[in-house]
């Protein structure tokens, strides 16, 4: 596992030291500390009511930033974090659109990669891929081949959670999609085998499965829960495409983080068996304190460990943790 590869972001100044994610029905907050060891100094989620953050690739996502700005304020007071100056920006995975690109031969200037990029991306959003917000990075290398992982969203919906950000005086210095940073945790922790695994994350708008090839992207699917897809269908179509097209056998390992919405640890559990009767394999559950020790307390919930997968992987993605 390589320590130099770091998902997107689509700013890169020096790294915060509190995260915040804005997921529908929720906001997070977490910080860690100075300490050569990473440790979650402090942290907190607050519900959202159902309509105050919609993720939408298309559309305005959230239609009452005084309701979560409030909830972020709430939620920092809880955790005894001041409020800061600079944060790491957690959006849903709904927001953005992933490509995996491969290129041969890379363009020679930057200018020309990111014209070339945006030519290839703008076939698959439905949306003016110019004024678009994109990043990209090497995701992946094989035969001579880079892989880039391209991300791109809507200006004005990015707009709208760096304004949330913003109304609690904090500037949004780096902004992610959370499925990356739930990688990011992972590869933190360690729990990437050099082989072929899977990660499902669960949101409580949509879902997301990664196969990584050790510390590598190969493939990024994210469907939103209005395509009423089951979870059974998708890991299995993932499965195939991984067996056909990437020339896989059996996942090495396969994590799971999510799917504690609604029923606390039962939506989590039936996925989880859900998942295993599928590929006929154990299924674990993403630990975020194998990345980032908890200072205050021996156990958590796993409604907890929900919540701070993505910001301890936004928070440790500078830091050389993994």
């Amino acid at each position: 596992m390589s320590p130099s590869l770091r998902l997107p972001s689509w700013l890169s100044p020096p790294q915060p030291e509190v995260a915040i994610e804005i997921a529908h029905r929720r906001v997070t907050v977490a910080q860690i500390g100075r300490g050569a060891r990473p440790a979650v100094s402090g942290y907190a989620t607050e519900s959202l009511p159902d309509a105050a953050v919609v993720p939408s690739l298309t559309a305005g996502n959230i239609a009452n930033p005084r309701v979560v700005a409030d909830a972020l304020k709430r939620a920092l007071d809880r955790a005894g974090i001041r409020p800061p100056s600079r944060v790491a920006l957690i959006v849903p995975d709904t927001v953005a659109r992933v490509s995996l690109l491969p290129f041969e031969q890379m363009p020679a200037r930057q200018s020309e990669l990111e014209q070339l990029i945006r030519w290839q991306v703008k076939k698959s959003v439905p949306f003016p891929v110019d004024d678009a917000v994109l990043s990209y990075v090497p995701a992946a290398t094989e035969a001579g081949v880079t892989t880039l992982a391209a991300v791109v969203s809507r200006r004005d919906v990015i707009a709208e959670y760096e304004a949330v950000a913003d109304a609690i005086g904090a500037h949004a210095g780096i902004v992610d999609i959370a499925s990356f940073n739930v990688i990011n945790t992972a590869l933190a922790a360690r729990l990437a085998p050099d082989a072929d695994w899977l990660l499902v994350c669960l949101a409580a708008d949509s879902t997301t499965l990664v196969i990584m090839r050790g510390a590598s992207m190969v493939f990024h699917r994210h469907r939103p829960a209005a395509d009423s897809e089951p979870l059974s269908a998708l890991v299995h179509q993932t499965a195939m495409y991984h067996e056909d097209r990437l020339g896989g056998t059996q996942f090495a390992r396969v994590l799971l983080s999510g799917g504690t919405y609604g029923d606390a640890a039962g939506g989590h559990e039936r996925a989880r068996k859900e998942i295993s009767e599928r590929l006929g394999t154990v299924v674990e559950t993403l630990d975020p304190r194998a990345a980032a020790a908890l200072n205050d307390r021996i156990s958590a919930g796993l409604e907890l460990l929900d919540a701070l997968a993505a910001p301890v992987g936004a928070l440790l993605r500078e830091r050389g943790a993994a």
